[in-house]
């Protein structure tokens, strides 16, 4: 196999590598069959401990019991001091800024850090996303957040197999949809003052689109960068896990997006 272009080649999150010629075609699918699993068990492990943080969460936020029950959520169910503290008071902002800070600090740090340390700082990640996620077992039905979990499952495989797979080049998609996801981070902004349900449906919609699109373009984006770039061991650790999380991003908010367009209301 060879390399049609000798120039750098931008990495994930800004790192660059440089672009090199790999010597054996099989030891490519090889390598890049190991590599692609690793990525893939960082993300399931992710949401693994997301999916645990979240239940053990909101499993600790409510009560049937009115007398350790501090406000009413609906008949016969209440917010412990807990739940009054994670969904109520003033520090529930603190609850769903934080995980951007882990992003900020696993983007602009992670060529400082061991992989042990980036891997940890993953976990921490995916555990605050866990406990700002609890709250959908506050607004949704439990039936309905198991549906959209495996529509979203399902979605997320096909799209990245696709992603793998297709020889159409998806580089071109990507400034594109980044800017997709500025312009539904401002519309939700936007939407936090003026409550518009109409603006929450068109936030939704065009946000599955643009994080499906996300998924096939970040999944040959990973392929890409191991066929193209020139990585030791630890280096090659670290993008895997960057590459998860890129992944684990877009199936999470994919799986907000359509809990918010299919999700059942719980009154």
């Amino acid at each position: 196999m060879t390399n049609s272009d000798p120039a750098d080649l931008q990495g994930a999150y800004g790192s660059p590598y440089r672009a090199a010629p790999r010597p054996d075609t099989a030891a490519i699918d090889q390598g890049l069959r190991s590599y692609m699993l690793r990525v893939y068990n960082y993300m399931a492990v992710g949401l693994v401990i997301t999916g645990v943080a979240a239940v053990a969460v909101y499993m600790g936020s409510v009560t049937t019991d009115a007398d350790f029950g501090v406000r009413v959520l609906r008949n016969g169910v209440y917010l412990t001091q807990l739940g009054y503290v994670l969904f109520v008071s003033p520090a529930k902002w603190l609850v769903i800024l934080s995980p951007l800070a882990f992003i900020f600090v696993l983007s602009l740090g992670v060529e400082r850090l061991r992989p042990a340390s980036a891997q940890l700082l993953f976990w921490l990640f995916a555990a605050l996303v866990g406990v700002s996620l609890s709250s959908i077992f506050l607004v949704y039905t439990h039936t309905s957040i198991t549906r959209v979990f495996f529509i979203t499952a399902a979605s997320f495989g096909a799209l990245s197999l696709w992603g793998y797979t297709t020889r159409r080049d998806l580089a071109g998609f990507g400034s594109f949809l980044l800017m997709g996801v500025v312009g539904i981070v401002l519309a939700s902004l936007v939407n936090v003052f003026v409550h518009s349900t109409m603006l929450q449906w068109v936030v939704s919609v065009v946000g599955v689109l643009v994080f499906a699109g996300l998924t096939a373009w970040d999944t040959q984006r990973l392929k890409n960068e191991y066929i193209y770039a020139v990585m030791d061991g630890e280096a090659m650790q670290r993008t895997a896990i960057m590459g998860a999380l890129s992944l684990y991003l877009d199936f999470i908010n994919l799986f907000t997006l359509l809990l918010q367009l299919l999700g059942d209301r719980d009154n």
